[in-house]
């Protein structure tokens, strides 16, 4: 091989490596109706914005599955919220304030090399629901009323808060509620279910549930502070916000686009109207004034 015909082999390899596409960016979500959706809705609007496609790895399982799909590089973001970051990875608790909340778990996740973007806008909280005609006739309207009831009643929850220390055992540790029986843990999607058929006589839901606003359900006031703040971010590998310069703007984007309303309409959407995460998703981007494309960009 003579000197020119190397050379242009050589100069052939360079162009083709800097022409080769960058490794997709990994989008991953807990594994409940809202998570998906946020997931959707970051996915869909990095694709708009990069005009390249995005790895989905949704649904992935609870939040200590989520947290180390991140740390091990299974994903390169999610949404997460403050509050359980600051139970369950922080092992912190008695902090009510959003913005201490969200300052110490910053600076603790920076340790790890993670970054917590601002606020999507939106606080999804625990949500301690009875049936709206057994508040009214027990006079019940915050948690405090429903300890100092002594019919107690017959908790539905999910396994996450009966396990994590921001769920259950906090509640248990502000408020001396009767527990008539042991918990009975459940898909979140089947607990106003249980409620309704009186199955149970209390649910620890979402205050984002959109199942809120269509039944007659009442949502007892943490009127003792049992539960921290849960201001919703997306929290993010610092190595990839590195490699990919523009990342930050584009999901920035999204802070302070999402409020309580707008999140229990689109859980409502898909669990309520069974309508598709992917088509929910790219109206609200719609709507927003961030477009987003059905199918994903063309290649």
């Amino acid at each position: 091989m003579d000197r020119k015909t190397l050379l242009g082999g050589l100069s052939l390899l360079v162009l083709l490596a800097g022409c080769s596409p960058r490794q997709r960016i990994a989008v991953g979500s807990k594994n409940f109706t809202e998570q998906v959706i946020l997931g959707e809705i970051i996915a869909q609007h990095i694709e708009d914005r990069l005009h390249q496609p995005v790895d989905r790895k949704l649904n992935l399982g609870g939040m200590l599955l989520a947290h180390q799909a991140l740390l091990s590089k299974d994903i390169d973001l999610y949404p997460e919220y403050t509050g359980t970051a600051f139970a369950n990875v922080l092992k912190s608790g008695g902090v009510t304030d959003p913005a201490v909340v969200l300052e110490r778990v910053r600076a603790e996740y920076a340790r790890m090399h993670l970054e917590w973007l601002d606020p999507l806008g939106f606080d999804s909280s625990f949500a301690m629901a009875v049936r709206g005609e057994e508040a009214r006739s027990r006079h019940l309207e915050t948690l405090s009323d429903a300890a100092r009831d002594p019919s107690g009643f017959g908790l539905g929850c999910g396994y996450e808060f009966l396990t994590h220390p921001d769920g259950f055992a906090a509640v248990n540790t502000k408020y001396s509620i009767k527990w008539t029986s042991a918990p009975k843990t459940m898909d979140l999607g089947l607990l106003y279910r249980a409620l309704d058929d009186k199955q149970v006589s209390m649910v620890a839901g979402n205050t984002t549930d959109g199942v809120l606003s269509k039944l007659d359900v009442r949502v007892l006031k943490d009127d003792q502070h049992a539960f921290p703040p849960y201001q919703a971010c997306i929290v993010v590998r610092s190595d990839v916000l590195s490699a990919n310069p523009e990342l930050r703007k584009i999901l920035s984007e999204l802070s302070g686009k999402i409020n309580d309303g707008a999140m229990r309409d689109m859980n409502y959407a898909v669990d309520g109207e069974h309508r598709p995460v992917r088509e929910v998703a790219k109206e609200f981007l719609a709507k927003s004034g961030l477009s987003a494309r059905v199918d994903g960009p063309q290649h």
